[in-house]
């Protein structure tokens, strides 16, 4: 499994004439090898040629399994800078990961001189974006798991409760059923403070009357899941509801347009126009959706300036939202796997708004 991923990279990279990078971003380096490291400060990358020589640069401190890749160790007190340079051909053009820090990047290219460096996580992201039968059956049964954990927190909500109250219950719920942690600090919006997409839970109180933003991921087996839901507190407005139907049938739409050679900023354009039709699409603040996998957000987008083609085996959330300052706010969110032929929802949790607690 390891190694055809690697192959991707490598066709990926002969296609565009680069014969060299250097991956740094520790999920990228377990996706391609399998050894997991969490690095802290320390030096800690795989490199890559186009003759598929594949060489891990560790730290002693570090423990992994054996894998069929070449290792280079160095102490904390060895030049591991130096031990890098003499495996990169400088008179090649080297991709360098976009996560790489400077402290490293600089003295590299201060001892290979006259070395060209180039922005390549592309070609890892591009084959990260498009997962693999084992990473769909992850994604798949974690998106599961997240339809319980948000049908629970629907059914445990009631008025008089605190925001953090409903965040503690969502937190235990995820250890209950399985996931080693969260895709994210869990969201939850009470009434106004759910005209801040991002707002973190405090101690607001929950009226009848307000919308509940519940936006919620867990991570297993190192794969993330991510939805949102939006409900009201026992009743609501006439144009609160309105409000809801228009973000949930924009959420349908987009959905319903998805298939392989669609561009990703038609699919934000088609949710886009819907809401604006009513005349809300200054309070729709935020792009579409994100593509999702070892992290919550991994490269990639649904937005307007994204305009590569959907591709079977992507994974991405659509979720358009409004959001009303000082009043309420409103988000539906759904991940989808792409097919050869369209899409699957991977969520099953009825969008419809609804009255609890």
């Amino acid at each position: 499994m390891f190694q055809k991923r690697v192959d991707q990279v490598i066709a990926r990279m002969k296609a565009d004439g680069l014969k060299q990078i250097l991956v740094s971003e520790p999920c990228s380096i377990y996706y391609l090898t399998g050894v997991d490291v969490g690095p802290g400060e320390r030096l800690f990358a795989l490199y890559l040629n186009d003759e598929g020589r594949k060489v891990l640069f560790l730290n002693t401190l570090f423990t992994v399994e054996q894998k069929d890749c070449e290792k280079i160790w160095f102490s904390d007190t060895d030049d591991s800078i130096s031990l890098l340079a003499s495996v990169i051909n400088s008179s090649e053009t080297l991709g360098v990961d976009k996560d790489w820090t400077a402290r490293f990047l600089i003295p590299l290219m201060e001892k290979c001189e006259g070395l060209k460096v180039v922005l390549g996580s592309k070609y890892v992201d591009d084959t990260r974006a498009i997962k693999d039968e084992k990473e769909i059956e992850c994604m798949i049964e974690n998106s599961q798991i997240n339809d319980v954990v948000m049908e629970r927190t629907r059914d445990f909500i009631s008025e008089g409760m605190t925001e953090k109250q409903v965040e503690a219950f969502i937190l235990e719920q995820y250890k209950l059923l399985g996931c080693q942690n969260v895709s994210f600090s869990p969201i939850c919006s009470f009434g106004a403070n759910g005209a801040d997409p991002h707002h973190m839970p405090d101690d607001s109180v929950l009226k009848a009357g307000d919308s509940i933003v519940i936006d919620i991921g867990g991570r297993k087996d190192r794969y993330c899941s991510d939805m949102t839901r939006t409900y009201f507190c026992k009743e609501a407005s006439d144009e609160y509801k309105k409000i809801h139907d228009i973000v949930r049938v924009a959420n349908e739409k987009a959905e319903e347009i998805i298939r392989p050679g669609v561009r990703l900023c038609d699919i934000d354009l088609t949710a886009r126009n819907y809401i604006s039709s009513f005349g809300y699409g200054e309070y729709f603040t935020h792009r579409l959706g994100h593509f999702i996998g070892q992290t919550d957000h991994e490269f990639g987008d649904v937005s307007s300036t994204n305009t590569e083609t959907v591709k079977p085996g992507m994974i991405f959330s659509i979720e358009p939202g409004i959001y009303l300052p000082e009043k309420m706010g409103v988000r539906v969110e759904d991940l989808v796997l792409v097919t050869e032929d369209g899409c699957v929802v991977l969520n099953k949790v009825d969008k419809k708004y609804a009255m609890i607690g």
